[in-house]
Parts: C-alpha cells; sequence; structure tokens
C-alpha cells in the first residue's frame, strides 16, 4: 500500500508543483531525517553536488529520474567525498557505495533504480541503511 502511495505521488504531481532543483524533501531513512536537495530535471542531474566544498551531516541530494534505469554517478569536480544510495520507485536501497572526491569512476545501481540519494561518505553504513531499506518521502517528487 505504501509503495503504491509513492507511486501515486511520483505520477500525481502536476508540473506546476513539481520540485526545482532549489527544494527540498524530507527523508526518513530508518528514523533518521534527511534534508536532501532535489534534482529533477537535466540540468540539475548534470550538476549534481559539483562545486561544493562542504555538505552539512544530514544533508544531501535526491537525483529524480523519469524512468528505472541502471543509473550511474561519477565526482567529476565534486570536492566532498559522498556516499551514494540507488533506489526503486517504492524507495528501496538497491545498493550503496562510496565515491572518492574529483573521479571519473562510474558508481552504478546493481538493478532498476528510479531515484538516486547522495549524502556524506559513510553516511548510509554509519545509520544502517543498506540494501533493502525502505526510505520515505514527505513528499514525493516528480521528475521533469
Amino acid at each position: 500500500m505504501r509503495a503504491a502511495a509513492l507511486w501515486l505521488l511520483c505520477a500525481a504531481v502536476p508540473a506546476a508543483m513539481a520540485a526545482s532543483a532549489a527544494d527540498r524533501v524530507t527523508i526518513d531513512a530508518n528514523g533518521h531525517r534527511i534534508l536532501a536537495e532535489v534534482a529533477d530535471t537535466p540540468d540539475a542531474r548534470d550538476l549534481g553536488l559539483m562545486f561544493r566544498t562542504a555538505m552539512p551531516a544530514d544533508h544531501g541530494m535526491l537525483f529524480v529520474y523519469p524512468n528505472d534505469a541502471r543509473h550511474c554517478m561519477w565526482m567529476r569536480n565534486t570536492y566532498v567525498p559522498l556516499s551514494v544510495a540507488f533506489l526503486d520507485e517504492h524507495g528501496r536501497v538497491i545498493n550503496t557505495d562510496e565515491m572518492v572526491p574529483r573521479t571519473d569512476t562510474s558508481h552504478c545501481a546493481a538493478g532498476p533504480a528510479r531515484f538516486v540519494l547522495e549524502m556524506p561518505a559513510g553516511w548510509f553504513l554509519q545509520h544502517g541503511v543498506g540494501g533493502g531499506t525502505r526510505l520515505d518521502f514527505t513528499v514525493a517528487p516528480a521528475p521533469r
């Protein structure tokens, strides 16, 4: 039921109310609150967290894609170490990985992903978030 509700939220948010790259979404991960910027356009997803020199502890970026795919991330022009979690359309973690700053190494979803969440390095491990963990979105953003 909750998975269906998340999917309906993704599909039902009208374009006029969809989150912009400057908007944020609250995510619950094992009882830990995350405030994530939303990257829901091709330009916002391309820029990601590049050129940032700091990341607050419980802040991140949620990449929202229009379809499920084996999305990959890299760290070109990204100066802070990050952890990445690939999520399916229901907000369930497929896999996580640690990413090294200023590298072009691809970090890819182990299966079809709809969302990608980047957090400060070590965040997922420190908070017991791994494969199979379900993240709850306050409002699930729709991609543009």
